[in-house]
């Protein structure tokens, strides 16, 4: 390979590598390992899923193949046949209708692509084709070269991007790293969004990672995914999705956020409603196998599949959310519900109000916020086969520490409860000392409730108790723990100035640690290094403002390595901030 190294330096990441220049030309972010290790661990669990989904529709329609073939037979038995080859024609003839009426059965469960599977008396079954990739915005090809290169069984990768430089630099270093890249990787200059429209359920796995909101890729991306495919979908707009602008959640996601101790998980259910939302209009709905909050982002899978009928669930699986601007209770009111009357299912629209004009707890007004995804956010299952082949391969995942952290917090959370409260955000409402988070749990299942942890927040603990129940908790440990007198209109006066319902019991319950507390697992990992967190995009210019992104020796390097300073402009203006 004839190309001059010199200017570049070579970045290792898992069993990929790749050219890199100082010139901050094609992004690339250090950051994101977490991410990527992550995407890798759920593609190979998905193919194991594939070949699992191949080999029970490949045994049903052997049984039905037995079953019709028997009845064709006993049939013909008791006719009576003029001559051998009549018999033998009409033979023929069932067996062909058999395998055409196999091929186009449409009760079968949507599988991972649409191949049509031939299954013929005497012959084998064909095999799975391997899953087709597609990155939409590859920029240097890191993604798509690990994946060729680090899960097995995958097919070929398609790398998109519209900016040619990225593009240049993708094709370079699919040629760095030899031929199995060359054989599986291939890159386009086009606009991802034309591109998955003009191939409509080609993929059976679609890659979403842009900077920035990935908004204007789903109308796109839900269509190009085949039926039972995977769409892997990253948001970094964290600011936009957890209440800074909420205006602009609406207009990009079609839900209103709230800025609530729970806003990071919020922000998942807010991607995973959008993505539902274009979904529906082509007769489509999602389910989601893992949905993680980790960095500066939130990434999420969901599988993609095709029904009219079962898209009339979706109403059910959101909710709208309202929280008090006063204690921060919030309550959920489902947008759908159901009516089962003999064999039928009928759709009407959810009760409500499920909250007074006024907080039944402090008094308070409610802001509402949503809709937001109200239906479990992980597959349990999914995340126990991708937790199991991570351990098993561990070397192999640069940040192993990291995502099998996030793994076994996420296996440990309640999946039927959205949202999660704050104890330290109600003991500052209450004015109170905290109780221990042992403690507090020993009382909620004392009280014959559930509570776990969530992945999002150290301090967040998820509850299928009510509110009233909470706050009967808090009320009781305020009695064992005083604390001073506050003014009567303040929101925690008000609670405490009611008598608690119910008694609650704080003595030591056994599940009050998780599995993972009791072996001293580690769950939530500090930041690996200095600055750790989202780059420049690509093309901007280094200068000294931004030091507290990438670190003062590293702008110094790469401001010397450009052989020369910044502009007098910007130097004058980070230097000297009263100058005009």
């Amino acid at each position: 390979m004839s190309m001059d190294l010199g200017e570049f330096s070579i970045i290792k990441e898992g069993e990929a590598e790749i050219l890199m220049d100082a010139k901050n030309k094609v992004f690339y972010n250090k950051s994101q390992v977490n991410n990527r290790d992550i995407s890798i661990a759920v593609l190979r669990t998905f193919i194991d899923k594939q070949k699992e989904e191949h080999e029970a529709r490949l045994s049903k329609r052997k049984k039905t193949v037995t079953k019709v073939s028997e009845k064709d037979t006993s049939e013909n038995v008791l006719e009576e046949a003029p001559n051998e080859s009549a018999v033998n024609g009409e033979i023929s003839n069932g067996d062909h209708e058999v395998q055409e009426d196999i091929s186009h059965d449409e009760d079968e469960p949507c599988g991972i692509s649409e191949e049509v599977v031939k299954t013929t008396v005497g012959k084998g079954p064909v095999e799975p084709k391997a899953p087709k990739v597609l990155e939409a915005l590859s920029a240097s090809g890191l993604r798509a070269l690990r994946y060729a290169r680090e899960v097995e069984g995958i097919g070929q990768v398609v790398a998109l991007d519209n900016d040619k430089a990225s593009v240049e630099a993708c094709r370079r270093n699919i040629k760095f790293n030899g031929s199995v890249a060359c054989a599986k990787v291939e890159s386009h200059l086009t606009d991802a969004r034309v591109y998955m429209l003009t191939h409509p359920k080609e993929f059976d796995v679609v890659d979403l990672d842009p900077y920035g909101s990935p908004s204007v890729f789903l109308d796109s991306a839900v269509q190009s995914v085949v039926d039972g495919g995977l769409l892997m979908c990253t948001a970094t707009d964290m600011a936009v999705l957890c209440g800074g602008n909420g205006e602009v959640c609406y207009s990009k996601y079609g839900s209103y956020p709230l800025r609530g101790k729970y806003c990071h998980e919020m922000a998942l259910r807010i991607l995973l409603a959008s993505i539902e939302s274009h979904a529906n209009r082509y007769k489509r709905y999602i389910v989601p196998v893992l949905s993680v909050q980790m960095d500066f982002y939130v990434r999420v899978f969901v599988r993609v599949y095709s029904s009219a009928s079962a898209m009339k669930n979706t109403p059910l699986k959101l909710s709208y959310v309202y929280q008090c601007t006063g204690c921060d209770s919030f309550h959920l009111q489902p947008i759908g519900r159901t009516i089962a009357k003999n064999n039928s299912v009928r759709y009407l629209p959810g009760f409500g109000p499920v909250v007074p004009q006024e907080c039944s707890d402090c008094g308070k007004k409610f802001n509402m916020g949503g809709p937001i995804w109200s239906a479990p956010i992980h597959d349990q299952e999914w995340v126990a086969s991708i937790l199991a082949d991570v351990k098993s391969v561990r070397d192999r995942y640069p940040a192993y520490d990291r995502i099998s952290a996030v793994l076994t917090t996420i296996s440990e959370e309640l999946p039927d409860v959205p949202l999660f409260l704050s104890l330290h955000n109600l003991c500052a409402t209450l004015k109170c000392t905290s109780p221990s988070a042992v403690i507090f749990r020993s009382a909620v299942i004392n009280a014959g409730y559930r509570i776990s942890g969530t992945h999002v927040n150290p301090l967040g603990l998820k509850s299928d108790a009510p509110m009233d129940i909470i706050w009967d908790i808090m009320r009781c440990w305020v009695k064992n723990h005083p604390v001073k007198a506050q003014p009567p209109d303040q929101p925690g006066s008000v609670i405490l100035a009611k008598e608690p319902v119910l008694q609650a019991n704080f003595a030591r319950a056994v599940a009050s640690l998780s599995k993972a507390q009791a072996k001293k697992i580690a769950r939530f990992l500090p930041n690996p290094e200095r600055h750790w967190g989202p780059k420049l995009r690509a093309g901007r210019q280094i200068t000294s403002k931004h030091i507290s992104l990438l670190g003062k020796e590293v702008v110094d390097g790469l401001l010397n390595q450009e052989g020369g300073e910044e502009p007098d402009a910007k130097r004058q203006k980070t230097e000297d901030p009263n100058s005009t």
